[in-house]
């Protein structure tokens, strides 16, 4: 089996996770490669990766000089993706509250989607070690960005994603400036607004055991601001426009 399939994982002070995740990615049943984009962390996390790729050929190692959000360093994990002959890109978290075991479940749903969502909230709750602040803050915005936007899908502020290679394309990622919860929810949306399928698989999300979650209020504000930026972008619209019928 060739392997064209990528899993992009941010870090900042994630050194007591990576060899964890990154084990558990290079055991699943399905070949993978890991790209590990560092924002300098303090912590020796870029290291630490380093250590690993050179010990193993299916991780690879992006250093960034700055830590200037999630959404920058997804955009030039993809943009790195994008120059290789990967077909299947993933997002996913680097603490450990994304279970690796689910991609090949992921993959599956991919060979007939243009995006998967991994969702928390699909046919019930998945949460796990979270509190009950915290799971209303997500399960809210949840609901916001469906009454604003029109999207349907259960969990659109979720950051474990697999996108296929021509979706990726699709999108100017040179003009994404959001980060955090409103970095999710502008990628789909531009996929969704251009009529592309995107399925939503159950997922189990388990809160981190070990490091700080990078939850802010800043993320929170910009995610709540980003949805009526959306909505006008869709000429006020609250679904995708309709594919002309070929003659």
């Amino acid at each position: 089996m060739s392997r064209n399939t990528l899993v992009i994982v941010p870090t900042y002070n994630e050194r007591e996770n990576l060899p964890s995740l990154a084990a558990r990615l290079l055991a699943l049943p399905v070949p993978v490669d890991l790209l590990v984009v560092d924002d300098r962390s303090p912590d020796g996390t870029g290291k630490l990766a380093d250590e690993l790729a050179a010990r193993h050929r299916q991780i690879q190692v992006l250093h960034r000089t700055e830590k200037n959000g999630l959404g920058r360093a997804y955009c030039a994990g993809f943009a790195w993706a994008l120059e290789r002959d990967y077909e299947f890109i993933f997002e996913m978290d680097g603490d450990l509250s994304h279970n690796p075991d689910d991609i090949p479940m992921f993959l599956e749903a991919a060979q007939s989607a243009d995006l998967v969502l991994g969702s928390r909230y699909c046919n019930g709750i998945r949460v796990l070690n979270w509190p009950f602040k915290r799971l209303m803050l997500s399960k809210g915005a949840a609901k916001y960005v469906q009454l604003i936007t029109g999207m349907p899908f259960s969990d659109p502020t979720g950051g474990y994603k697999c996108f296929r290679r021509h979706a990726l394309q699709a999108i100017d990622l040179q003009n994404i400036r959001s980060n955090g919860y409103s970095f999710q929810i502008e990628m789909t949306h531009k996929l969704w607004r251009q009529g592309m399928k995107i399925v939503e698989v159950p997922i189990i999300f388990t809160d981190r055991f070990q490091g700080s979650s990078k939850m802010s209020g800043k993320i929170v504000r910009e995610a709540f601001l980003m949805v009526w930026r959306l909505w006008l972008q869709s000429g006020l619209r609250r679904s995708p426009p309709k594919k002309k019928k070929k003659r």
